[in-house]
């Protein structure tokens, strides 16, 4: 092997981030097998190259035995006892030979060990990578658009993942170039390349969004309890205050409405309903089917509940095709009967 070997893998490492440690392992295995093979499995062999002194060497390893049967793996204790003076017999004492050939072996099997050991090591940073952003919010910049489809493939710093069309909001309208939040689901190891899930959809999107926008969240002054969403269209999130002094929803809003008005600029067409999480259930239910006012609700140990609201707020509560009720029921836990 010559320098340009070398070379070659010290600019890996520099350019890829790819160990050189982690080649030269797979480069020596190939070696190793590339010379077994021709000749007939020899099994008492080891290949080791040094990066420092850039040099490739072979060794045989041979058993001290009294009589020599296989003189390639077995040599006797007076040939032993010239290498080292407390060599017994079963001791095994290794051998640097040059095999005839060796220089056009390892040729094709270097290359080919090196083009996929670069397959495996960015294939093993990218899900080391990504794993450690699952259920968190990345960003990155559309390049495809799937006219068929309606898939999306977006660009991150060192790889592309697709979004697909049943994880955007019905008002997604994309172009290229275009900046685009989304949601990391998991990483898909059991593939041949890793796939990473992106998603705009999840209720957990919402969720990094005021983590991300609210200092009081941030800090554990104020929680998320619970979120209900229909993405594209509603979501209600449940919130509290572990300080009396700091109100939750007051806190998520922010001065003029700008924090909640940032998030709602990544949802487009998507209306966000914050409510007070109560530990009375009945104080939950109320204050869940918000915007509707509740004049009395009745908890069942079922985790079921009964709601009176006033006649002119029936469709209020219920709300358009069910959503609100069916949303609250979501946040709360609880199903909800609602009458007039």
């Amino acid at each position: 092997m010559n320098n340009d070997f070398f070379d070659a893998l010290e600019a890996l490492e520099r350019e890829k981030g790819i160990p050189k440690e982690f080649m030269l392992e797979r480069v020596e295995a190939a070696l190793l097998a590339g010379y077994k093979k021709e000749n007939d499995n020899e099994s008492n062999v080891r290949v080791v190259i040094d990066p420092v002194k850039r040099n490739v060497k072979m060794y045989r390893l041979m058993t001290v035995v009294e009589e020599v049967q296989n003189p390639k793996c077995e040599l006797d204790l007076e040939t032993a006892r010239k290498k080292s003076k407390r060599a017994k017999i079963g001791d095994v004492q290794e051998y640097e030979f040059k095999p005839k050939n060796f220089g056009r072996i390892p040729a094709q099997n270097a290359k080919q060990v090196i083009v996929q050991g670069i397959r495996e090591a960015e294939r093993g940073r990218l899900i080391e990578e990504y794993e450690k952003k699952t259920e968190g919010i990345i960003t990155g910049t559309v390049v495809i658009i799937e006219r068929l489809t309606g898939n999306v493939i977006l660009e991150f710093e060192n790889t592309q993942a697709t979004l697909v069309r049943a994880e955007q909001l019905p008002t997604d309208r994309f172009k290229v170039g275009d900046s685009v939040k989304v949601y990391v689901c998991e990483v898909k190891k059991e593939t041949r390349n890793p796939i990473i899930v992106l998603s705009r959809t999840h209720p957990n999107f919402i969720k990094r969004l005021f983590e991300s926008e609210v200092p009081e969240i941030q800090d554990g002054t104020v929680i998320i309890h619970s979120i209900a969403r229909e993405a594209g269209s509603r979501t209600k999130v449940a919130v509290y205050s572990r300080d009396e002094n700091v109100d939750p929803i007051g806190s998520c809003i922010g001065l003029k409405g700008l924090r909640k008005s940032n998030i709602l600029r990544q949802v487009p067409g998507e209306k966000i309903d914050l409510v007070k999480y109560s530990e009375d259930p009945a104080e939950f239910i109320a204050a869940s089917l918000s915007p509707a006012t509740v004049l009395s609700v009745d908890v069942m140990d079922d985790k079921t509940s009964q709601v009176a609201v006033a006649a002119d707020q029936l469709s209020l509560a219920i709300g358009k095709e069910g959503q609100n009720v069916r949303l609250a029921a979501k946040l709360t836990g609880y199903k909800i009967d609602i009458k007039a």
